[in-house]
C-alpha cells in the first residue's frame, strides 16, 4: 500500500534517512524549473548522494526507458524520485523494476520484474493521471503503446504539493484535468469496478467538478490541493476498476495526431456515455447500469443523459479543448482504419458494453 508523505518538511526528513545513500530524481527539464521543483529541492540536489535526470521526450518511449534503466544500473539508487506528470510516473514506475539486457523489451511484455525494485516517490506536478497511485505504466514501443502492470509497479510513496501545480499553463490544466475527471466517470461504469472503487471515484468527481473551473480560471493553492486530491482519489479509483473506452480510443489521436492525453480522452468520453446508455439493454455487466448513470446524473446536478451530454460539453469548453476533429486535423472517415487498428482490446473488455473495433467507427459518426 502506498505511503503518503504530507508536506515538504515531512519529505525532508523522509530523505534525511541514511538508508538512502543515493538517489536518482526523474523529471522533465522545462517543467522542474517552470514550477519551481527547482528551488524546492534545492538543498537535495546539492546533497553529494543525488544525480538528475531530464527526460527528452513527450511520451514514455522505449529508447528513453532504456536509458534511465542504464543510469540506475550504474548509480543503482536508492529510491528515485519522479517529479512530473505521467511520462515522468511512467518511466519512473518502470525503470524502477527492470534491469537492461538484450531481453528487455520482452520482459517488459511478459512483466517479467526484477526480484528487487527500487523504490519510488512520485511527487504529481499536474492535476490529472494519478499515476502516483496506480499499478500500471505505460510506454511506447515502436510507436505502439502497451500497458505495464502490476503491484511492482506501484510507487512506494507520493507526496502532493499544491505549488508545483500553480505555473502550468491552461492547456495543461485543462487537458490533465480533464483526464482526471474522465477516469472517475469510466471507473463508474468499469466491469471491475468494486464498492471502494466507486466511493473513490465519487469522491474524485465531487473535488475536481467543485474546484475544475476556479482553477482553470483563477489558479491559486486552495483549488490546486483539491484539483491535486481529486486526481489522486480517481488514481485510486481506476487502480482497483481500470478504465474503459475512452481511454482505449484516446493513445491513437496522441500518437498520430500530437494531442495531449486528456484532450485525446475528451474527443469520444460523451459518444461512449451515449453509446453505452442508449444500448444498454445489450450490457453485460454484473451491476445495474442504469444505476451507475443515476451516480453520474446526481454528482453533475444533471437529469438524464442529454443534460450529461451538455454538462460535459461546457465542461470541456471551460477547459479550451477543441472537439472538432477536422480543426485538430483528423478526417474521421479518412484516418478511422489506422486510428482503430490498435486500440488496447483489454481496456475494451472493461466496458459494460462488449464494443469491437468494426463498431468504433459508428460510435464516433453516429454519437
Amino acid at each position: 500500500m502506498e505511503n503518503q508523505i504530507e508536506n515538504f518538511s515531512k519529505l525532508r526528513k523522509f530523505l534525511s534517512n541514511k538508508n538512502f545513500k543515493k538517489i536518482l530524481i526523474i523529471s522533465g527539464k522545462n517543467s522542474f524549473y517552470k514550477t519551481g521543483a527547482d528551488q524546492i529541492f534545492k538543498d537535495i540536489l546539492m546533497d553529494e548522494r543525488t544525480f538528475i535526470y531530464f527526460k527528452k521526450n513527450y511520451l514514455p518511449e522505449f529508447k528513453e526507458l532504456e536509458i534511465i534503466i542504464k543510469l540506475t544500473d550504474n548509480i543503482k539508487p536508492d529510491i528515485i524520485i519522479a517529479v512530473g506528470g505521467g511520462c515522468v510516473m511512467d518511466l519512473a514506475k518502470i525503470s524502477s523494476n527492470f534491469k537492461c539486457d538484450k531481453n528487455l523489451t520482452k520482459r517488459l511484455l511478459r512483466n517479467d520484474f526484477n526480484k528487487k525494485k527500487i523504490k519510488v516517490l512520485a511527487i504529481p506536478t499536474t492535476a490529472g493521471s494519478g499515476a502516483e497511485v496506480t499499478s500500471n505504466a505505460v510506454i511506447y514501443i515502436n510507436g505502439l503503446k502497451y500497458s505495464i502492470e502490476g503491484e511492482e509497479i506501484k510507487p512506494n510513496y507520493f507526496c502532493l504539493m499544491p505549488e508545483l501545480l500553480l505555473s502550468s499553463s491552461k492547456k495543461l490544466d485543462g487537458s490533465a484535468g480533464f483526464d482526471a475527471v474522465s477516469q472517475a466517470i469510466e471507473s463508474i461504469f468499469s466491469q471491475k469496478s468494486t464498492r471502494e472503487s466507486i466511493s473513490y471515484a465519487k469522491k474524485a468527481l465531487e473535488n475536481l467538478l467543485k474546484n475544475s473551473e476556479n482553477f482553470i480560471k483563477k489558479k491559486n493553492i486552495n483549488n490546486a490541493y483539491r484539483m491535486a486530491v481529486g486526481a489522486n482519489l480517481a488514481g485510486k479509483a481506476i487502480n482497483i476498476s481500470k478504465t474503459i473506452a475512452p481511454h482505449a480510443f484516446s493513445y491513437s489521436f496522441t500518437t498520430l495526431f500530437g494531442i495531449p492525453h486528456g484532450h485525446a480522452v475528451s474527443l469520444s468520453l460523451n459518444k461512449v456515455l451515449k453509446y453505452n446508455f442508449f444500448f444498454q439493454e445489450k450490457a453485460n455487466c454484473n451491476f445495474d447500469i442504469k444505476q451507475r448513470y443515476n451516480i453520474v446524473f446526481k454528482i453533475t446536478k444533471t437529469k438524464n443523459i442529454f443534460e450529461l451530454d451538455n454538462y460535459l460539453i461546457n465542461l470541456k469548453k471551460k477547459f479550451k479543448l477543441e472537439q472538432n476533429f477536422s480543426r485538430l486535423g483528423i478526417n474521421l472517415k479518412k484516418d478511422s482504419k489506422r486510428l482503430f487498428l490498435n486500440v488496447n482490446e483489454q481496456r475494451l473488455k472493461n466496458n459494460p458494453l462488449i464494443i469491437k473495433k468494426k463498431d468504433i467507427p459508428m460510435i464516433f459518426n453516429k454519437f
